[in-house]
C-alpha cells in the first residue's frame, strides 16, 4: 500500500487512499473496525516507531461527489478513530495538493465532526504547504464533551476534578471536535504534566476518554502548551489541541480571540471568530513516500 508521511510541526501523519486499503483487503467503508479486529492491528503496527513506519497517526481520504469534496477519517496509533484532528487534516490536505488529486484553493473534507473547509494560503516550498482550516464551533456543556458531572452542567470551567490518588485539579473541559480537558498551569514539568495527562485521559468521568491541554499563558496574544492526547500519549503539537488551549484561554479571559499557541513542535495560529467559528492556521510538511509490504490484512 503506498502511502506518504507528512508532519504538522512535529505531529506525524500517514496518509493513505481508501482504495489502496481496499486493494489490501480493507473495506474502503472500513464496516469491519473493531476492536481489535484487522484494520485496528494493521493501524497499530503501521503506528509503531521500532517495528513500523512510526507516526502519531493516520489519516484516510476517499473522494466523494456530494456533501464535500473528500471524506477523511483520522486513526489515533491504538485503532481508535477521532473524530477530527488538526494536524491530521492539515497533512491530508496537504497529500492531496502534493499527488496532485486538488488543485483548487478551497478544499472540503467531511469528517466525524462534519465537514470542514481548508483554504490553501501559500505554496512553502516542495511538498510543504501552509493552510486556514474551520475547525468548528466549541460546546462548552457537559452532556456535549462528553463529561460526567454530580449534574449537567451549561459550562466546564474550573471545575474541581478529583484524581485517583486524591488530588484535585481544576479544569476547563470543552467539546472542541474531539473531547478535552485543559488545566492551567505555571510551569509545565512543576506540574508534573505527563502524569497528569494519563491519569485525566482515561478518567471516570471522560467516558469516551479525552485529549489533555497544559497551558501557560503569557499574555492576551499568546500562550503556551503541551498535549496529551488520547491513543496517542505526548505529541509535539495538536491542532484541535492548541484550538481548545486557546478557547479555553480565552472564555477564562486570560487571552483575546487571536491567539498565538506555542508547542514544543511550533507555532499555531487560532482565531476564535465573533459568529463562534474556529479557524487555525498552520503548516504541514512532507517527510517522505513510502509502500507499505505488510501484505493483506485478510
Amino acid at each position: 500500500m503506498r502511502f506518504v508521511k507528512f508532519q504538522g510541526y512535529g505531529n506525524d501523519y500517514l496518509v493513505f487512499e481508501a482504495a489502496e486499503l481496499k486493494v489490501a483487503g480493507l473495506s474502503s467503508g472500513f464496516e469491519r473496525i473493531s476492536a481489535g479486529g484487522p484494520f485496528v492491528e494493521f493501524v497499530e503496527r503501521v503506528c509503531d516507531r521500532h517495528f513500523g513506519a512510526g507516526s502519531d497517526g493516520i489519516a484516510v481520504v476517499e473522494p466523494l461527489e456530494e456533501e464535500a469534496d473528500f471524506r477523511l477519517r483520522i486513526f489515533n496509533p491504538d485503532g481508535g478513530e477521532a473524530a477530527m484532528s488538526g494536524n491530521g487534516s492539515r497533512c491530508a490536505a496537504a497529500y492531496l495538493h502534493f499527488t496532485g488529486l486538488w488543485s483548487a484553493e478551497e478544499l472540503r473534507f467531511s469528517t466525524r465532526a462534519g465537514v470542514k473547509r481548508y483554504r490553501l494560503r501559500e505554496r512553502l516550498g516542495e511538498g510543504a504547504f501552509r493552510f486556514e482550516a474551520e475547525i468548528g464551533s466549541p460546546r462548552f456543556d457537559s452532556a456535549s464533551i462528553p463529561m460526567l458531572t454530580e449534574g449537567p452542567l451549561a459550562e466546564v470551567r474550573e471545575y474541581p476534578l478529583a484524581l485517583p490518588d486524591g488530588e484535585t485539579l481544576r479544569v476547563t473541559a470543552l467539546q472542541m471536535c474531539n473531547p478535552n480537558c485543559c488545566a492551567f498551569v505555571d510551569d509545565f514539568e512543576a506540574a508534573d504534566w505527563r502524569r497528569l495527562g494519563r491519569a485525566i485521559e482515561s478518567h471516570a468521568a471522560f467516558p469516551e476518554r479525552t485529549n489533555v491541554e497544559f497551558i501557560r499563558v503569557l499574555d492576551r496574544e499568546n500562550i503556551e502548551a503541551r498535549v496529551w492526547e488520547r491513543g496517542a500519549g505526548e505529541t509535539l503539537s495538536s491542532g484541535t489541541g492548541a484550538s481548545a488551549a486557546a478557547v479555553a484561554s480565552m472564555v477564562g479571559g486570560h487571552t483575546d480571540r487571536h491567539v498565538m499557541v506555542s508547542m514544543p513542535g511550533g507555532r499555531l495560529e487560532v482565531l476564535w471568530r465573533e459568529d463562534g467559528e474556529v479557524l487555525l492556521t498552520g503548516e504541514a510538511r512532507v517527510v517522505y513516500q513510502g509502500v507499505w509490504l505488510g501484505g493483506k490484512t485478510v
